[in-house]
């Protein structure tokens, strides 16, 4: 194989080699450390999407990095045929953190998604009584809960969704934010409601103040469950350790990932009390890497990192910072911001470029940020940065649409 040495050089290996299932930014990292990141022909950029919030902790976290080298010394894989040493305590750790009884360990966040909905038509069947094979599941529209068949089977986005048919049956979606709507749609066989406290893929689409009290109440008066999809809000993100939270609203059911694994390995899960997780005997599900030793020993040392709160702490403390950066440029360029804890939605204006082309204009100030529906970008910084390498992340934004407008 000819020697790669430029970013293009493998770039152009991975378009002949790998699957087009991405269309990511000219950058290939080399090396990550930190809020940082830095490509094979030596580029330095400031990470300001945090892996989709996967790196809340920021890159190869000392921490972390520590509790995953010390267990590859020990054991990596029993598979759970077996006990292993990690698992109990991961477990409760993770389950003290969200004030929960139980949890059900997986690998990805789709995973813990598809585990949740069949944890919930299990109850719907045998706590709530509905006949069998009638169990309904609301979803909002504009989710995104991953891609596997049964997921996008109730997407709206037509790129994820086209062609994988023929689709899952069991899910009725409503409006984002709309209580009428999910009332309305509530009968005898539903058995959850699935939402996202806040929609990251549609641009941090955030719901208005009181939707998530009401949808606990309604959910609790009408004997369905509420589910919350926390694998990119939560776990330190907006400010809370969940993203239900911030309104103060316990659902019955979270889906956890991503920020869970540390970046280091993928660690998701599912968290419930016993009357509702109590459905799940032996046999009745299950995974080979689900609950590892290796990811029960690093998802047990995020836990511990989330429980002294100074990850929340701190993406609460910037988040007046980050608003009121970011809605400065509202009007010029920018047409809206929506902003909780260090996580933001920019619609860059359509006349001016795409969100693409913003993200681009960007890494060449040194900034990495991703795109999505068209002319939003999303901007999620890992929990460790500072005010001042906020700055750089909002004064970059503002240097981009500044000369757009003036080129």
């Amino acid at each position: 194989m000819t020697e790669l040495s430029t970013n293009q050089d493998f770039i152009d290996l991975e378009d002949k080699v790998a699957a087009h299932n991405y269309s990511p930014l000219p950058v290939v990292v080399e090396h990550a450390e930190g809020i940082w990141v830095t490509d094979v022909e030596g580029h330095r950029y400031l990470d300001a999407l945090s892996g989709y919030s996967a790196l809340n902790f920021g890159h190869r976290h000392p921490g972390l990095v520590q509790a995953a080298k010390d267990q590859l010394d020990k054991a990596t894989l029993t598979s759970r045929a077996f006990h292993n040493d990690q698992l109990g305590p991961f477990c409760a750790k993770l389950a003290g953190l969200v004030g929960k009884d139980m949890i059900l360990p997986m690998n990805t966040g789709a995973e813990a998604v598809e585990t949740a909905l069949k944890i919930a038509r299990k109850w719907g069947y045998l706590v709530k009584g509905v006949e069998q094979d009638r169990a309904e599941i609301i979803v909002m529209d504009g989710n995104f809960h991953g891609r596997t068949t049964t997921i996008i089977s109730f997407s709206d986005d037509a790129e994820a969704r086209d062609h994988y048919g023929p689709y899952t049956s069991g899910f009725v979606s409503v409006p984002y934010g709309d209580l009428a709507a999910i009332e309305d749609a509530i009968h005898e066989n539903t058995v959850a409601v699935l939402v996202e406290p806040i929609q990251g893929e549609q641009g941090v689409k955030i719901p208005k103040e009181g939707f998530l009290p009401g949808l606990r109440e309604l959910c609790t008066s009408r004997n369905v469950l509420m589910i919350a999809d926390e694998i990119q809000a939560g776990l330190g993100r907006v400010g809370t350790t969940l993203a239900c939270q911030y309104e103060g609203v316990e659902a019955d059911i979270y889906t956890l990932g991503k920020a869970l694994g540390g970046g280091i390995v993928p660690v998701s899960a599912v968290a419930a009390d016993a009357q509702v997780m109590g459905v799940i005997t032996p046999g009745t599900h299950g995974s080979t890497f689900g609950g590892n030793p290796l990811a029960a020993a690093v998802g047990l040392a995020v836990c511990e990192l989330l429980e002294g709160g100074e990850y929340q702490a701190n993406a609460a403390n910037l988040e007046g910072q980050f608003r009121e950066a970011l809605e400065a440029l509202v009007g010029q360029g920018v047409d809206e911001v929506r902003v909780r804890g260090l996580w933001a939605g920019v619609d860059i204006s359509p006349d001016l470029m795409t969100g693409k082309e913003a993200c681009k204009q960007l890494a060449k100030k040194g900034v990495l940020a991703k795109d999505t529906h068209g002319s939003t970008i999303r901007l999620a910084p890992p929990l460790t940065i500072t005010a001042e390498e906020l700055k750089i992340i909002t004064d970059a934004l503002s240097e981009v649409v500044s000369e757009a407008r003036q080129g």
